[in-house]
């Protein structure tokens, strides 16, 4: 189930909204607990035992650690709850990857390949375990302590609205709320205006550059012309910013409608002037969840030479693009920002500074996009492929556009680099900043989400195609 579908608009989130307001305060959680449980079970059936047996386990192990005053002890109990939920993601997700590439060397050298059954993947567990991490380590630093009911954590892991595709959400942001949270109207209707901006940000540009996007990237690559191959990139690129990003949306406005807050994902990423500068706006859950829980304890900035600095941004980055995917292509999109952010470092943001903004922004804008071309295409072939296309200047077949991609390729252009310029972010501050809003503005902005509600639905319900990029992570 995810929340651009039918299902879930017009029978699961009005029937949960429903419960959720008729019940007392101290019954809230369990609706939104029970409410995760079916949730989950609706797209993964198989897997929600083992993901409520594990997060159980873990609860108690995250609690005796912190009752425990031995310093050894402490460390032997965060070791287990790492390990153990690492091991969880690292056998769902990598363990067919590892078993496919140790077969691949197997038949090289003319070996029998490993009997192997594919192990399938569970929905959102990436998400899921590097929650369950934020949580012990959280505890074990002493940043917050644990919670207090087994109900409460399940809550935390599970909650509906972020556990499929994130934000990442550390259990210090949310522990305080999840125990006790106000309930005000202000935030059930700030929440109900993101929701409905995250939809039409999904369903009315997403998902009209995932149909041109679609076409070409799964079209024979070496038959494309150059025109297409740079168009298909393009619309590739606007797709992940509004699929993500719309996904962030109505997770952030349903835990708002709860009373929660849940962090900001992105920050107008395709208006930076570096590559540095793009992975501070783009998914910054993660971003700050890599920086703090693993380049930080790598020594981050703060190490002896310029090879260990390196070093540990090649390994961050390697492991990003390792987290979205068992697949080498994954892992090579990982090295290729890393890479930047070295050059960065070296000399590229200085370079881009004294070329002024626009330059730095199209050259990061340009860079961007080729990446993306390597996080679509799973085959390193298909990747050569396509980059050739790009640069072979082959006129070919012209791209088979219409009018609405047209349409909304503008709209996506106009949105993503409003922020570039002084009155798009009076406007965005004007929009997002639920600190200015009066009561004629809640009216307005009433209507306005209503209206994006309605048309949102009305072209879903109208098409089949409703493809979901980060679901799979």
């Amino acid at each position: 189930m995810v929340f651009s579908s039918s299902i879930f608009l017009f029978y699961f989130l009005p029937i949960f909204l429903l419960l959720y307001i008729s019940v007392g305060k101290k019954y809230k959680n369990y609706v939104i607990l029970f409410a995760s449980i079916l949730f989950y079970s609706w797209g993964a059936p198989k897997f929600i035992f083992v993901i409520l047996a594990s997060t159980i386990v873990d609860f108690f192990i995250v609690k005796k650690l912190h009752k425990s005053e031995n310093r050894k002890t402490r460390k032997q109990l965060l070791s287990l709850s790492i390990f153990l939920n690492l091991g969880l993601l690292a056998y769902f997700k990598y363990a067919n990857f590892f078993v496919e590439n140790v077969n691949q060397v197997l038949l090289a050298i003319g070996v029998t390949e490993v009997g192997w059954t594919q192990v399938a993947l569970p929905i959102g567990i990436s998400f899921y375990t590097f929650q369950t991490l934020t949580y012990s380590i959280d505890v074990y630093r002493n940043v917050h302590a644990p919670l207090r009911k087994v109900s409460d954590y399940l809550l935390y892991i599970l909650s509906f609205p972020q556990m499929i595709a994130g934000p990442i959400v550390r259990f210090s942001t949310v522990a305080d709320e999840i125990e006790n949270r106000p309930d005000k109207l202000d935030d059930k209707l700030f929440g109900f205006y993101r929701f409905a901006i995250g939809l039409a940000k999904k369903i009315l540009i997403a998902n009209v550059m995932a149909e041109q996007a679609d076409a070409i990237f799964n079209s024979d690559l070496k038959n494309i012309s150059t025109a297409q191959a740079w168009l298909g990139m393009l619309a590739y690129t606007f797709q992940i910013y509004f699929d993500f990003s719309g996904y962030s949306d109505m997770a952030i406005g349903l835990g708002r409608m709860m009373g929660f807050h849940f962090p900001e994902n992105f920050n107008s990423p395709y208006t930076s002037k570096s590559i540095t500068e793009f992975w501070r706006r783009w998914h910054i859950t993660l971003g700050t969840f890599m920086r703090d829980y693993l380049y930080i304890p790598l020594g981050g900035n703060k190490v002896n030479s310029n090879a260990r600095l390196y070093f540990n941004l090649s390994l961050v980055f390697l492991l990003s693009g390792l987290w979205h995917g068992a697949s080498w292509n994954f892992v090579l999109w990982g090295a290729y920002h890393g890479m930047f952010l070295i050059l960065d470092r070296l000399f590229l943001q200085n370079i881009l500074q004294r070329a002024g903004n626009f330059v730095a922004l199209l050259f990061t804008f340009l860079f961007t996009m080729f990446g993306w071309v390597i996080f679509k295409i799973e085959s390193l072939a298909g990747i050569k492929t396509y980059f050739y296309k790009l640069f072979s200047f082959n006129v070919g077949a012209a791209p088979n556009v219409n009018t609405v991609f047209l349409v909304v390729l503008l709209g996506a252009v106009v949105f993503s680099f409003l922020t570039a310029f002084a009155t798009g972010k009076k406007v965005e501050a004007y929009v997002f900043s639920s600190n200015q809003f009066t009561n004629k503005k809640h009216i307005v902005f009433t209507c306005f989400a209503i209206l994006l509600l309605v048309v949102s639905s009305s072209v879903f319900t109208a098409s089949d195609f409703n493809p979901f990029i980060y679901f799979r992570f």
